[in-house]
């Protein structure tokens, strides 16, 4: 309860002293990319309920001659990347913590179809609500495996805490900062989960 009212708090500051930052982004987004300025996607939520993530655009939409999106190194903008690298295409997300569908701090939200392919293990990251940052994030971030990702989540719904929290965040400022582990190795983002091999 006490997070939560934490996450609503914080959430509804953060959108009112960073509106001038999200109205100057939307404009950019659709000046340099186009309509729409907001990229919706079904994510897995808290016990694996689906919702839509709102994130800032940074892709355009491309498609080769049979109609299949372009790979993402060739739609992603140069306007996208500079967003990506500052973390900042994810600031509409303080909209899913105010609305209760993420938090500030948890496992980062997959998309839905990669639900299925959970070991038990890995579902046990679903327990909580999912977050902006997380522990994965400032421990490697897209620069490790999905396995990694997975058991660094798992260790943090076995140890959340409010202290641990603030720690994320505070570490989460200066991964930002220092713009690493953007990207995994050979792609722009991470390559699709397919599942782990029991």
């Amino acid at each position: 309860m006490l997070k939560r009212l934490l996450d609503i708090s914080a959430a509804l500051l953060l959108l009112i002293l960073l509106s001038p930052i999200l109205l100057l982004i939307a404009s950019l987004i659709r000046s340099q990319i186009g309509s729409p300025i907001l990229f919706r996607q079904t994510r897995s939520g808290k016990n694996g309920q689906p919702f839509a993530i709102i994130k800032f655009r940074t892709m355009r939409d491309a498609t080769d001659a049979e109609g299949n999106p372009l790979a993402d190194a060739e739609r992603l903008t140069r306007l996208g990347t500079i967003l990506r690298a500052l973390s900042l295409d994810e600031l509409s997300e303080l909209w899913n913590v105010l609305t209760g569908d993420m938090s500030l701090v948890g496992p980062r939200p997959f998309i839905a179809d990669y639900r299925d392919l959970y070991t038990p293990e890995q579902a046990r990251r679903l327990a909580v609500r999912p977050g902006i940052t997380g522990w994965a994030q400032i421990n490697g971030r897209n620069a490790i495996s999905w396995e990694a990702r997975f058991a660094l989540d798992v260790w943090y719904v076995e140890h959340q805490s409010l202290w641990l929290d603030l720690k994320i965040l505070l570490l989460t400022i200066k991964k930002v900062l220092t713009r690493s582990d953007i990207h995994a190795d050979n792609d722009v983002t991470m390559p699709r989960f397919t599942g782990t091999r029991q």
